[in-house]
């Protein structure tokens, strides 16, 4: 098992003052898979934008790796096109000619030894020439079948290991497996040339304000997390809606699904960052040993067939646009069971959230594209009004809006003006782009420069999927045995089986 290697600090920076800019130290990045719509779309613009707002070092270097001949000028072509038509910082040629400097590529196939070979070569070169220092991140934008080859390569030709005070580390992207016992395999595979703390799973949900912000929210204020139990909480709802349907990506996504798309990774990792206990501090031990607790912890509700619910998109109305059913998408089969939307119920048994429901769902060609965690609260234990004077009240609720229009809204009672009492419901709403100036950096931006940094504390460890499988792989498990999803047409919020799984508690989804 290789050893832990010293994190580069920035010696002009002052490790305690927290409002100065965290710029990366003398590093470079090899890219697997630069040539699929992940890298084109979000890193390569993410890796400009952190040059443009200068968090990169001057000798940043990034090296492509695929199967295409392509020379330095070409992959410098390519990545400026991206760039061009991704990038959320303004064009500044300058910043851009220095990063263009960096720009190398070598061409081969994952199990190409020569390849691997002259990579570790041109690395070697690279930290002569370039003042890289030996530090690399390897991202592994590839499907996880890959990893194997990868890692082998890396181990193989000693690119995976450290030298000095130096730092090699691996950067992964989802879907990190397909159940428990994959996951498992995978961390062996990784965990074999990498140590544990140099592996960094990207979540991008993890890197985006709002998210971050549930920390700042629960733990900066008293206002908050007081109330945040089984004392004042009903029940909680995350969300995550998408208007879109599969786009283009059929081949992708059959034998994929909902659950394991979105419910393994980003939801239960919005769940662990609400139902969380305070850390000791915000450093990544503290952070994740906090979201191990309450994985720990969750447990999906029995039985599967009322407290959870799936479905797939029929031909409807998106909008004024009327939109095919998933079923006539190209590239899909049309007898195929992989769901489109998911719903399950989840129970945390510890003693601040005993008893309280946490529904989590999300889903494709939804009423609208949505992103939130809805805490609904308890009646008020008495009442002095009569029914009619409250007749229109409805429960408080703190909504935390992740995508788009990043916020939080509270929902309460408020008297109506005029000579009688009569309650009615409230909204008091936070908006993000109206409270502050600053431009919120993409969530990539966000995740590859804590990478460089060496900050874990957004990235899930390989417990916390391993965890995150175990509660999701029983309703898989269930699913599979019993026929095909439900449906529902575009455009609407679920098949009914999804408001049934609430109505059999006497609640209702809440409509965003």
């Amino acid at each position: 098992m290789p050893t832990r290697r010293i994190a580069w600090t920035n010696p002009l920076r002052n490790p305690l003052d927290k409002r100065l800019p965290r710029i990366a130290g003398p590093a470079g990045m090899v890219l697997f898979g630069v040539t699929g719509d992940l890298a084109r779309k979000k890193i390569l613009p993410a890796i400009y934008d952190l040059a443009n707002r200068g968090l990169l070092p001057a000798g940043f270097t990034l090296v492509g790796f695929g199967r295409r001949e392509w020379s330095k000028e070409d992959f410098q072509d390519y990545v400026r096109k991206a760039v061009e038509e991704r990038a959320r910082t303004t064009w500044n040629e300058h910043v851009w000619e220095r990063l263009a400097e960096g720009l190398n590529f070598v061409t081969g196939n994952f199990d190409d030894d020569a390849a691997f070979d002259a990579m570790a070569q041109t690395l070697s070169e690279l930290d002569a020439t370039r003042g890289t220092g030996g530090n690399w991140a390897f991202y592994l934008s590839i499907p996880p079948e890959s990893f194997a080859d990868v890692c082998h390569q890396l181990d193989r030709t000693g690119m995976a290991e450290a030298k000095g005070e130096s730092w090699r580390r691996v950067v992964i992207e989802k879907p990190f497996g397909h159940d428990q016992e994959s996951a498992r395999e995978l961390n062996a595979i990784v965990n074999a040339v990498f140590p544990e703390d140099d592996v960094f799973r990207i979540d991008h949900y993890l890197g985006k304000e709002t998210v971050q912000n549930i920390l700042a929210l629960r733990f900066a204020n008293q206002l908050f997390d007081p109330m945040l139990n089984s004392h004042y909480v009903d029940h909680v709802q995350i969300t995550m809606a998408e208007d879109i349907g599969l786009g283009g990506r059929a081949g992708y996504y059959d034998g994929i699904g909902a659950a394991r798309d979105v419910i393994q990774n980003h939801l239960l990792q919005l769940l662990a960052l609400v139902a969380m206990d305070e850390p000791f501090s915000f450093s990544p031990r503290d952070m994740q040993d906090e979201k191990v607790k309450v994985l720990r912890a969750v447990k999906p509700v029995e039985p599967f067939e009322l407290t959870t619910a799936r479905g797939q998109y029929t031909a409807g109305w998106q909008g004024s646009e009327k939109v095919v059913g998933l079923r006539e998408e190209e590239g899909f089969d049309a007898e195929s069971r992989t769901e489109t939307y998911a719903a399950c119920t989840v129970e945390i048994t510890s003693r601040r959230w005993a008893g309280v429901p946490f529904y989590l769902r999300t889903g494709k060609r939804l009423g609208r594209r949505v992103t939130e965690i809805a805490i609904v609260y308890k009646d008020a234990p008495h009442q002095p009004f009569t029914r009619g004077e409250i007749g229109s009240l409805g429960q408080n609720a703190m909504v935390i809006r992740v995508q788009p229009d990043e916020g939080m809204l509270m929902r309460f009672g408020s008297k109506v003006p005029g000579s009688t009492m009569e309650v009615r419901d409230v909204n008091m709403d936070f908006s993000y782009a109206e409270a502050f100036t600053e431009q919120s950096p993409e969530a990539y931006e966000r995740l590859i420069l804590d990478a460089l940094l060496d900050e874990a504390s957004l990235f899930p460890t390989n417990e916390e999927v391993e965890l995150s499988w175990e509660i999701l792989d029983p309703i898989l498990a269930h699913w599979a045995e019993n026929g095909r999803p439900d449906e529902y047409p575009a455009g609407s919020w679920g098949p009914p089986s999804a408001d049934a799984m609430l109505a059999r508690d006497g609640r209702t989804w809440r409509r965003p």
